[in-house]
């Protein structure tokens, strides 16, 4: 196994290599794994964060990760937050329970809506996000955010499923 992959978040988070058939299964699909690393920093930690602070995405991350019942993956996303240096608000974000106010509020409501329903996703969720002044720049960078935890969460659950009937 390349270094890259036994240290990527999805491979140590799933315990893929602990099955001899995952490792192989995922050692050949190397490409993908780096890939989907570089597109986790990219989505938490990017060089130019825009409107989304890197706690903010963290604090997200957290609660995307909490709202599909993957702890050991809010876990990660904790530890990102707790060296992001996100306001008190951002760091709020990550409780489920936790609804805000204004901006961080409509950002909340969408990534709650995209996380859990999906299909229900209308243009005007888009448009709840514009009316509170979020750039149509941050809406794309949130909508990243968003379909990237969607990704991991699966790609993990899924892993933990070959894991476990290998």
């Amino acid at each position: 196994m390349s270094e890259t992959l036994a240290n990527d978040v999805v491979t140590r988070l799933s315990g893929a290599a602990d099955a001899a058939s995952v490792r192989e299964a995922l050692a050949g699909r190397a490409d993908v794994m780096e890939m989907t690393q570089a597109t986790h920093d990219a989505a938490l930690t990017p060089a130019d964060p825009g409107g989304l602070s890197h706690g903010l995405r963290a604090a997200l991350a957290v609660r995307i990760a909490r709202l599909n019942g993957d702890e050991a993956l809010a876990a990660h996303y904790m530890q990102l937050l707790d060296n992001a240096g996100a306001s008190a608000d951002e760091a709020a974000a990550a409780d489920p329970s936790f609804k805000g106010s204004g901006r961080l509020a409509a950002a909340i409501t969408f990534t709650d809506l995209v996380t859990m329903r999906t299909r229900e996703t209308i243009a005007a969720d888009i448009e709840a996000l514009q009316k509170v002044g979020i750039s149509d720049a941050d809406i794309v960078r949130l909508a990243e955010l968003n379909a990237f935890l969607a990704y991991q969460v699966r790609l993990i659950a899924g892993l933990k499923l070959m894991r476990a009937t290998a």
